[in-house]
């Protein structure tokens, strides 16, 4: 996912490989306002999306002369999502690479296709299916409704509050000196979002959007 990259409103991204993880990314950056040219080989997907998105391509990506014809190089970031070919992802992140394209970003399907694309150029790596899967199997076991992690260790998540935090304030509950992890938010139904402070209390019901280490949040999550 692209949710750590420091896009904003009218960056430029080309998207290369649209199926459906890519063709997913480019339709929420166009949602987002961002200038998008997508881009795939395959003349029957571009025709497709060409009534969704502004700017779609029938191009090889392996080519870099195609690259260069369709000015990537004037593109701030770069998604390529061609996760089932090895050859063409890697080729392609090289092709980027050289062009000096500043902010590349490869799907992998596996740590070897994932090392290799860092190697020739692909500053960011992105493992979806992976990513995906960690995020259902914590979110089936019940315990939290969302759940987000980073590549560090550090995960945010929404999680109901536990009986311990009940109709006290965080300062008295003090759940990061306890548990180590850092209330951000509540949620509370039928409420805005409450930012968290030292005198913020916690009713019966509410969802705590939580933030630290993985462990940490895990066994917070299991109090309830």
């Amino acid at each position: 996912m692209l949710a750590k990259s420091n896009l904003s409103k009218g960056d430029s991204v080309v998207v290369i490989g649209l199926g459906r993880f890519g063709a997913s990314v480019a339709r929420a950056l166009v949602a987002s306002g961002h200038e998008v040219l997508a881009m795939d080989e395959r003349e029957d997907v571009v025709q497709e999306l060409a009534a969704e998105l502004p700017h779609v391509v029938c191009a090889d990506s392996t080519d870099l002369q195609a690259l260069k014809q369709l000015s990537v190089t004037d593109f701030s970031h770069a998604v390529v999502s061609i996760g089932d070919h090895l050859e063409a992802s890697v080729l392609t992140v090289l092709n980027l690479a050289q062009m000096g394209v500043k902010d590349i970003w490869a799907k992998a399907n596996s740590p070897q296709h994932g090392r290799i694309a860092e190697r020739v150029g692909a500053h960011h790596v992105i493992y979806p299916e992976v990513d995906m899967g960690e995020r259902v199997a914590h979110l089936v076991t019940g315990k939290m409704m969302d759940f987000i992690e980073f590549d560090d260790g550090f995960a945010l998540a929404k999680t109901r509050a536990p009986m311990e935090t009940h109709n006290k304030t965080l300062a008295v509950s003090d759940v990061r000196k306890k548990h180590g992890i850092t209330v951000v938010g509540i949620k509370r139904r039928h409420q805005d979002f409450i930012y968290a402070q030292a005198q913020t209390e916690v009713k019966p019901g509410d969802h705590l959007i939580v933030a630290g280490s993985t462990p940490l949040i895990k066994k917070f999550a299991a109090l309830y």
